[in-house]
């Protein structure tokens, strides 16, 4: 290391590894723009090191960070048919004349009440015909009713959902998604594995994975102890910043719980009573969707009722150690 570099890095009595924990200096937070990720900073003056480095990354910072990555939806428990399914739609594509996106994630329980395939006209097709007529594709993994016939196998196998086995990943943007199979009967031992080894693998900036059942809730089936102690470590370990589900027949979203937000989508045709816990930044009991919008250095989330009213905001900030990581900085 060479003299400059240690000097960067200790500064005096300024912590550079308190700076990474904490990214804040005196006069607030420090958010870093792509041309400090892609290593075009490269010079450094220490004892101005704070206003130095704002000026430098400002230009590119301002006229990017507000310039929409990817927007996309999410919704769960979707699969009845009824009038509670298609009042939901219907916001989602008023949503959409004002607010472009291509891709929902859709959350399982596809199909009520028992995953029989023969009715993904009347649950899926139709509900959703306009936003399928545009080329909305649909993202979905499998909720314990699935699998009630043929152990979901035809829903994997359906075009429409775009699944590309019971676990899988892909890419939009800056975004990676994981999707999981969050059911007892699930291959547990080779999807962790898996997911593990896509997780370090990773460079995606944003990591968002999603399954069917709830980790953190103050639903009906309250916290999931089990996934917690399974799912959880993995989520830290690797920077995954929000994890999206179903089950859950509500909508709610949690503070950043080391380091993850926990999105309950739930209320796509139906719902029941929720509460609120100490982590709880918003929930409701209502027909509703998620919708997200994200940016080189958040993802802003919307919750969105029947009545087309956005009844909830959160901020997703990317963590400014995430990017210093990325940029190979530390």
């Amino acid at each position: 290391m060479s003299l400059k570099r240690r000097r960067f890095i200790s500064l005096g009595s300024f912590s550079f590894v308190n700076f990474i924990k904490d990214g804040f200096i005196k006069s607030g937070p420090i958010k870093f723009g792509p041309a400090y990720l892609a290593g075009s900073i490269t010079t450094f003056n220490p004892p101005i090191f704070a206003s130095s480095l704002r000026s430098q990354i400002s230009t590119n910072k301002e006229s990017n960070k507000n310039d929409l990555l990817l927007r996309f939806t999410s919704v769960a428990d979707t699969g009845t048919g009824g009038d509670g399914q298609y009042s939901v739609a219907q916001s989602m594509i008023n949503y959409r004349r004002q607010n472009p996106y291509d891709l929902v994630i859709l959350a399982g329980d596809n199909i009520y009440t028992n995953g029989e395939i023969e009715k993904i006209n009347s649950v899926f097709e139709c509900p959703y015909a306009s936003l399928l007529k545009q080329g909305v594709k649909f993202y979905a993994v499998l909720g314990n009713h699935d699998i009630r016939t043929a152990n979901g196998e035809p829903q994997v196998k359906y075009f429409g959902f775009n699944m590309q086995g019971r676990y899988y990943t892909f890419h939009r943007g800056p975004v990676q998604f994981f999707a999981l199979d969050t059911n007892r009967n699930a291959d547990w031992q080779n999807q962790l594995l898996w997911l593990e080894k896509e997780l370090s693998n990773s460079k995606a900036i944003w990591k968002i994975i999603f399954g069917h059942h709830q980790i953190y809730s103050s639903g009906v089936y309250g916290v999931n102890k089990p996934f917690i102690d399974v799912l959880t470590p993995l989520f830290k370990k690797y920077g995954v910043q929000l994890y999206i589900n179903g089950h859950e027949h509500n909508y709610e979203r949690t503070r950043p719980i080391n380091g993850t937000t926990y999105i309950v989508c739930g209320g796509g045709a139906t719902t029941r009573p929720v509460g609120r816990s100490e982590w709880t930044e918003y929930s409701a009991s209502k027909l509703s969707f998620a919708a997200y919008n994200v940016y080189a250095d958040r993802i802003e989330i919307s919750g969105i009722g029947t009545d087309n009213e956005v009844f909830d905001r959160g901020i997703i900030s990317l963590k400014s150690s995430h990017l210093l990581v990325k940029s190979g900085l530390i």
